[in-house]
């Protein structure tokens, strides 16, 4: 993982270079990025998917970076996008969405390339996970989930989506958190909701971990119910407590962010560092947030870096606990 020089960062926090120093009609500085392709490894219609086309609107509709285009390239949880990346020459404006799914699919699919192979970028957003259940279940609270997991471990179902993944991840850890060895949970990965909400309607699971913004539209009609928030505070959108509050010492958090190619001139990774903290100072990103229940976590610099080497330390200690190495 290239480290940022210092030079870069201070030409983040002020203009760029004299012939640079552009301002655009809203007094933003210039970033001089245009036609940015972001990359989702992921179908269409995912948190990722759903994210980058969301910066993409507002990036155009802030004038922060005229032609951004997202495309999809799926494959084994992101790591085939993230293998193209890294083989990426660097010569186009390219950045990759990334965060905790990404992380794990590089340990769970023994992948050849991981994130230090990259040029990091920025953290853009974080979101608690919810703990949720149909509208019928017979859990009507988190402690009511927890004696019955207790009492049987592998005939309780917890569902999300792919093994390694952020649901998967915080399933495990409340599992440790709450004395059940995470080698005898019994997950079930789906899809994307689509495939999942039937599943917990339809009793076959007793209960998934997944952000709320999936789960949004059912929360509302009353589908889906939710026994508790996994982040330091309660979510305004939802009246459901926070694990902590609970009983429970964990929290956890979902993040996502933008890595670009190695190699890339120092001028360049500081151009694409600019863009999204104006995307991070836009008020239209975050109302964009606010609705998905999502919060601002922006860092970048040796801030970012220094996070991405935590994180895939973390998340390779979560899984080896769930017994994958």
């Amino acid at each position: 993982m290239r480290r940022l020089p210092r030079s870069v960062v201070l030409a983040v926090a002020g203009c760029l270079a004299v012939s640079a120093c552009g301002v655009t009609a809203q007094g933003r500085q210039e970033t001089g990025v245009r036609n940015l392709t972001m990359v989702v490894g992921n179908s269409p219609g995912g948190g990722y998917d759903t994210m980058a086309r969301q910066i993409a609107d507002v990036l155009g509709k802030d004038d922060i970076a005229a032609g951004t285009r997202v495309v999809n390239e799926p494959g084994a949880g992101g790591t085939v996008a993230l293998q193209q990346l890294v083989n990426d020459g660097g010569s186009r404006a390219k950045v990759m969405t990334t965060g905790v799914a990404v992380v794990g699919a590089v340990v769970t699919n023994n992948a050849p390339v991981s994130l230090a192979d990259t040029t990091p970028i920025a953290r853009v957003l974080e979101e608690p996970m919810i703990i949720a259940v149909a509208a019928d279940s017979p859990y009507r609270t988190l402690d009511d989930l927890v004696e019955a997991w207790r009492a049987d471990p592998r005939g309780i179902t917890a569902a999300g989506g792919a093994i390694g993944g952020p649901d998967y991840q915080q399933v495990m850890l409340l599992a440790k958190a709450i004395g059940i060895d995470p080698t005898t949970v019994n997950f079930v990965t789906y899809d994307g909701g689509g495939e999942l909400l039937p599943a917990i309607l339809g009793g076959k699971v007793a209960f998934t971990a997944s952000g709320y913004a999936e789960w949004a539209d059912q929360i509302a009609s009353g589908s889906i119910r939710v026994l508790a928030v996994s982040g330091e505070q309660r979510l305004s959108e939802l009246d459901a407590p926070t694990l902590r509050e609970q009983g429970v010492d964990l929290t956890y958090t979902n993040w996502r962010g933008f890595v670009a190619p190695p190699g890339i001139s120092e001028d360049k990774r500081a151009r694409l560092v600019e863009l999204f903290d104006q995307l991070h100072r836009s008020p239209e990103w975050q109302r964009v947030l606010e609705r998905n229940g999502q919060q601002d976590a922006f860092s970048a610099g040796p801030e970012f870096e220094e996070f991405l080497d935590r994180q895939q330390g973390l998340v390779k200690s979560i899984l080896a606990d769930a017994g994958l190495r």
